[in-house]
């Protein structure tokens, strides 16, 4: 099993680079097809009729949009000639939570970035990583917004609770894990509310990964009151020295508002490391 066809999200953020060069080595290393998918925020016209001179402020922002949208599809063409990755080019033609998880449904693996609060430009939509991993029926790697990764998948720590999602996430994870050096195991106890014995056990999941060739670990620790289970994970993964999360995530539709598990909203606040989850 390997990714034949990697899509990664495209914008105008502080971050992009960094998250393109991410895409650009793992299609390398895979032998995979890149589309690089470029979709941003876009304020609806419309809501610019109220106020006067509002339509010469819009005109403008498309112009630098456009230019900005240009210098991006320049380079990466040229990184992907450079890189000898075969690939293509799209522009997103529609609101983001609609067309970003529509092309993502014909990729192996999408690659998209976590939102950075002080940076604008980062906002692509509302709940749009969320959105995303629920919506896409594909496994998503997110990217944090600050630092760089030179290397992803060598080391992984892999959350573990026994649950579909997370079994989803191994399998869509396979070959991050394939070629790992160390993967982790690693389980958080449930404090209360969980039978004893309810959960498929560390070690039986570990015996599946181990028949892929990797060298596994298992770690399980207690639940600690008051204390997200998303930073425990981010804590053990900065002790390990992890360079990837590999995890699943839960949510639903409450009215008109996603409703994801804590670890996942923990996890995609905090992040320090690429996470790749899976719905």
């Amino acid at each position: 099993m390997s990714y034949k066809s990697i899509l990664v999200h495209l914008d105008t953020s502080e971050a992009v680079n960094a998250r393109f060069e991410l895409a650009l080595r793992l299609a390398k290393q895979y032998d995979a097809h890149l589309t690089g998918l470029f979709s941003v925020f876009e304020p609806d016209p419309k809501s610019f009729n109220v106020m006067a001179g509002t339509t010469e402020y819009y005109a403008g922002h498309e112009r630098i949009r456009a230019e900005q949208r240009g210098a991006i599809e320049r380079l990466f063409h040229a990184e992907l000639a450079r890189a000898k990755v075969t690939g293509e080019w799209k522009l997103a033609a529609r609101y983001a939570n609609q067309a970003v998880p529509e092309a993502a449904r014909l990729a192996d693996l999408t690659i998209v970035g976590q939102e950075n609060p002080n940076d604008p430009e980062s906002f692509v939509a509302d709940q749009f990583v969320e959105n995303l991993v629920l919506t896409a029926g594909r496994p998503v790697l997110v990217v944090p917004y600050a630092g760089q990764f030179p290397k992803v998948g060598s080391n992984v720590l892999f959350a573990w609770d026994g649950s579909r999602e997370a079994t989803r996430a191994l399998h869509d994870a396979l070959p991050f894990l394939a070629h790992a050096k160390r993967i982790t195991v690693f389980t958080v106890n449930a404090l209360e509310g969980e039978p004893p014995g309810n959960r498929i056990p560390g070690v039986d999941i570990a015996a599946i990964i181990a028949r892929h060739g990797a060298n596994v670990m298992t770690e399980a620790t207690e639940g600690v009151r008051g204390v997200p289970v998303g930073e425990m994970l981010l804590s053990r993964a900065s002790d390990l020295g992890a360079d990837l999360i590999v995890m699943g995530c839960y949510g639903h539709s409450r009215w008109r508002e996603l409703v994801l598990g804590g670890a996942t909203r923990s996890i995609l606040k905090s992040m320090t490391v690429p996470v790749l989850m899976s719905h």
